[in-house]
């Protein structure tokens, strides 16, 4: 009986220890399964980064890199539609400050594999805009190694452009790697700068026993008024934040030169209200010089009409846009 007992103690025992082993072995097995795998992405990875410092990827290559584990490396993805049957240029713009970026990393003593750079174009990855439910380009988005893609994980654009050092500090923010953007060497402005001084000066020359234009009031003016017009109408926050041009969407086609919020703009936004503005100092001028002229009648009061009819209507235009932008604005005139 003690016998019988104690083998059954065995069986039971071996049992135990091979229900152990069959439950293990799978798990060890899967998990160095998952490792190879992970090797093998990060090897592809790496590969196709030393030929390009931006991964080129259709639908497939993003859902196997950069959206199936396992994963231990951070992807920044930049959407966007190139092909020139799209005609969006703010795309190209992007792309090059995009470029600038990634080769700043790539060629950078900090590389490693756990940030890459990659881009989708729609022509390429339509259904990867439709999975992503994304009706717009460009767009940077972040995939972190752990975890799903969050709110901040998507740059904002709009508000803040798409220069290079822009991004890198948004990078910087999601994953704690710093980017030293370099940037090629740009003598484009050194060489308009000579070039104007060398138009200048040799202007000054031929002209250098009459200088009496250097004196016309009229001529200072308009310099001063060209002035007035660009930083009134924000050109020098494109020069700082770096704006696209517009905005198209990509799968409608649709164009947008204002921007529907009043933290941002676009270039050509900047662009109309530089031309709205000197529309209605241009009425001003006309309303001044019929008031103040002495000479025909009839000519003063239609030299009057043109300069209330500029001020009057592009005036309207531009309070119609500062009401597109500012939503809850009360007051309008003429456009709404």
């Amino acid at each position: 009986m003690a016998s019988s007992r104690t083998i059954a103690r065995v069986n039971l025992h071996l049992f135990t220890v091979l229900l152990l082993l069959a439950l293990c072995l799978p798990f060890g097995g899967g998990q160095k399964k998952k490792e190879n795998l992970l090797s093998e992405k990060v090897e592809q990875m790496m590969e196709w980064s030393s030929r390009r410092s931006v991964i080129r990827m259709n639908g497939d290559k993003f859902r196997r890199f950069v959206k199936a584990p396992p994963r231990n490396y951070s992807v920044i993805v930049m959407f966007t539609a190139l092909q020139p049957q799209r005609q969006c240029s703010v795309c190209r713009q992007a792309n090059e400050e995009y470029q600038v970026l990634a080769n700043s990393w790539r060629y950078s003593s900090a590389f490693s594999n756990k940030l890459f750079f990659t881009v989708v174009d729609y022509d390429e990855g339509a259904d990867v805009f439709q999975q992503l439910n994304m009706n717009s380009a460009p767009t940077f988005m972040h995939f972190p190694a752990k975890g799903k893609p969050k709110r901040a994980d998507t740059f904002d654009l709009q508000r803040i452009g798409f220069a290079s050092e822009q991004l890198a500090k948004w990078i910087a923010d999601r994953t704690d790697v710093q980017i030293r953007v370099f940037r090629p060497p740009n003598y484009s402005g050194t060489i308009a700068l000579a070039l104007l001084v060398s138009l200048v000066g040799g202007l000054l020359y031929l002209r250098r026993n009459n200088l009496e234009f250097i004196y016309n009031k009229t001529g200072w003016a308009m310099a001063a008024l060209c002035v007035v017009f660009a930083m009134t109408s924000g050109q020098m926050w494109n020069h700082i934040r770096g704006p696209p041009y517009a905005h198209k969407n990509p799968q409608n086609g649709q164009v947008s030169y204002i921007h529907g919020s009043s933290q941002a703009q676009f270039v050509a936004e900047s662009h109309i209200i530089l031309l709205l503005n000197a529309a209605i100092t241009m009425g001003m001028v006309l309303l001044n010089e019929a008031a103040t002229s002495k000479g025909d009648v009839g000519k003063r009061r239609i030299i009057c009409l043109v300069g209330l009819g500029l001020v009057v209507f592009f005036f309207s235009f531009l309070l119609s846009i500062f009401r597109s932008k500012y939503h809850g604005y009360p007051y309008s005139f003429l456009i709404k």
